[in-house]
């Protein structure tokens, strides 16, 4: 029996501290670790942690550790906690909690607040920290009276679970002391249905008289550990599947009907069989803007098709997309409900299943050799880049290398049960076309939030849950600068990762919408970085720098070798060409028109 299971939470109603309600509360939950930085806020609970069994990662930054509380969760299914100093401490929390709102991460933080009888009096850092989280929060719950202690930390463990987001429990720091009597709440989980016999039945009969059906595995299918029901559904009817945007680990990318993801950046494959879908079965995704946006030149969601949601959320059902039938229920349950039902259905979709399947496997074909070929950006500023870059350079006497190439070299070095996170930015974006995966659980990125700095604290965070897989980040030079402190987190407390940095000197992706709407006109763009292997061999980590194509692969497999084998971080250091991908925003941007004389040229 682990020390985990080993543990016992107070039975009934008994005396204890405010502090010791708090602490308990957690235990009850089955928390086991939390990132925060230290402070006298909460510093009589904290004293009691070891003895509960429950680990705090002191980080570099609390973004930081928001963002690992974010990684935690979504790797192991279970709450993220993170906790800092009241003022200061929790307001650098708000930017990562925004991010694993939209990625639906069951967090919760703890925040600390000012004391009561100087509240109000701006104090020493004072501030009001309920209104700063309202827009990013499930549920806030600020405790009122030292005697309910237990029950709002229950509650905001509660509510992560079923609202599927973070929430945020505000404690004033004088209600840790005291004297009270309390019970400790058990844990309250929701058991969700597969939605209502009506809805369920409405599908069936869509789905009975589809001829092209195509299924959108979203996030829900993650959380709800419903990708082998996916599989079933897929394969009673023998619907391509697609990802949904940013969640290449819903469906196993080894399998014949896996056609990749949707969305910025994504398969072309998955793109073109879409188009052709006349019923759409989006299983566990509220459908985004984002994801569903014209693509390679593509505007290829199905305009006549009847759409079939299925979310867990009601407040989805119909949102961003027009449907025909909303089911509110959970994926994997949603998803057995339907395959039992089709089990005996004479489908229209059966007579043309081998036809289907090989228009699933020519298209996946097509965009493989694409990708194949596809080694560098064609505009013509990439091409002057490359041109100008591709030559011997001082830094090592190597090349700046494509990264169309050296992320399909990347692709291929990747262990089976790798958990990858990704940046914000150019390259990291275009890895949404290389990245595949054969469980859930694996992958994780920004979401709609879209903050750089993400990647990073977030993988140290999945490696914390899953110590046994191993753990790689991508990041570009801008956003590594946001979080390469984290470094001394991994080598201080024993969390061995690998990270990817992907050094082109500039911030490409706005740097693309300065070449194609302002004329080439650059400011604020490039980026002069130092060595960033020598930083991280500074801070105690293994530092490699990439400059040949060739030693691409190895890096990665050495530095992999290293995390599992000698719990080494290893920060890989891609030298890259400044050529440019696709405008990350190009539905958002327009032509400047100006009037004022002096800027006139500025067209």
């Amino acid at each position: 029996m682990s020390e985990r299971e080993k543990r016992e939470v107070v039975s009934g109603n008994a005396k204890m501290t405010p502090s010791e309600a708090f602490v308990e509360t957690m235990v009850a939950n089955d928390v086991t670790d939390m990132f925060g930085i230290m402070g006298s806020a909460f510093m009589d609970a904290m004293d009691i942690f070891t003895p509960a069994g429950i680990r705090l990662i002191p980080v570099v930054h609390e973004q930081g550790a928001a963002h690992m509380a974010d990684g935690y969760s979504r790797v192991s299914g279970r709450h993220g906690v993170v906790i800092g100093q009241n003022g200061p401490g929790i307001s650098n929390c708000v930017t990562a909690i925004a991010a694993a709102y939209w990625a639906h991460s069951p967090v919760v933080i703890v925040t600390p607040e000012t004391g009561t009888k100087t509240m109000g009096l701006g104090g020493f850092q004072e501030c009001n920290q309920l209104p700063m989280f309202q827009e990013f929060t499930k549920y806030q719950g600020h405790v009122t009276h030292p005697a309910r202690m237990a029950e709002f930390t229950g509650r905001c463990f509660d509510r992560a679970m079923s609202e599927m987001g973070p929430t945020q429990l505000n404690i004033p720091r004088d209600y840790f002391y005291g004297e009270i009597e309390t019970e400790i709440p058990q844990p309250s989980r929701l058991d969700r249905g597969p939605g209502g016999e009506k809805s369920l039945e409405q599908a069936i009969e869509l789905i009975a008289e589809a001829q092209f059906p195509v299924i959108i595995s979203g996030g829900g299918v993650v959380m709800a550990d419903a990708v082998d029901e996916c599989v079933l559904l897929a394969e009673r009817l023998g619907a391509p599947v697609v990802n949904s945007y940013l969640h290449n680990d819903s469906f196993p990318a080894s399998h014949p009907l896996w056609c990749g993801p949707l969305g910025y950046q994504g398969s072309k494959a998955a793109m073109k069989l879409i188009a052709q879908a006349d019923v759409v079965i989006a299983l566990g995704t509220r459908l985004g803007p984002f994801g569903t946006l014209p693509q390679h030149g593509m505007d290829y969601w199905p305009k006549n098709a009847k759409i079939i949601q299925i979310d867990a959320d009601n407040k989805m059902l119909g949102l961003v997309k027009k449907i025909s039938v909303g089911i509110c229920g959970d994926a994997k349950a949603s998803a057995i409900a339907l395959v039992d039902r089709l089990a005996s259905l004479s489908l229209s979709c059966d007579g043309n299943k081998p036809a289907r399947l090989d228009k699933v496997a020519t298209e996946k074909a097509l965009w493989e050799k694409e990708l194949d070929e596809w080694t560098h950006e064609t505009d013509t500023f990439s091409l002057d880049m490359i041109d100008e870059n591709s030559k011997e350079t001082p830094f090592s006497g190597g090349e700046y290398l494509h990264p169309r190439m050296v992320l399909r070299e990347l692709e291929k070095a990747m262990p089976a049960d790798v958990m990858v996170s990704t940046d914000i930015g150019n390259i990291n974006s275009v890895a949404n076309s290389y990245l595949r995966f054969e469980k859930p659980r694996s992958f994780f990125a920004a979401m709609s939030f879209g903050n750089c700095g993400y990647a990073f604290p977030t993988i140290i965070g999945a490696k914390a849950a899953a110590p046994h897989r191993p753990a790689v980040s991508y990041a570009g030079d801008g956003a590594w600068g946001m979080s390469l402190m984290e470094t001394m987190t991994c080598v201080r407390h024993d969390i061995p990762v690998t990270a990817v940095v992907f050094h082109n000197r500039q911030w490409g992706a706005e740097k693309k919408n300065q070449v194609d709407f302002y004329n080439r006109r650059f400011v604020a763009g490039e980026l002069d970085n130092q060595s960033f292997a020598e930083i991280a061999r500074a801070m105690g980590a293994e530092g490699i720098t990439v400059d040949r194509l060739e030693d691409v692969g190895p890096a990665l497999k050495k530095a992999i070798d290293m995390q599992m084998n000698e719990r080494k971080t290893t920060i890989i250091e891609i030298m890259c060409t400044q050529e440019l991908g696709d405008p990350f925003r190009r539905d958002a941007l327009s032509k400047p028109v100006r009037y004022l004389d002096k800027y006139k040229d500025y067209v």
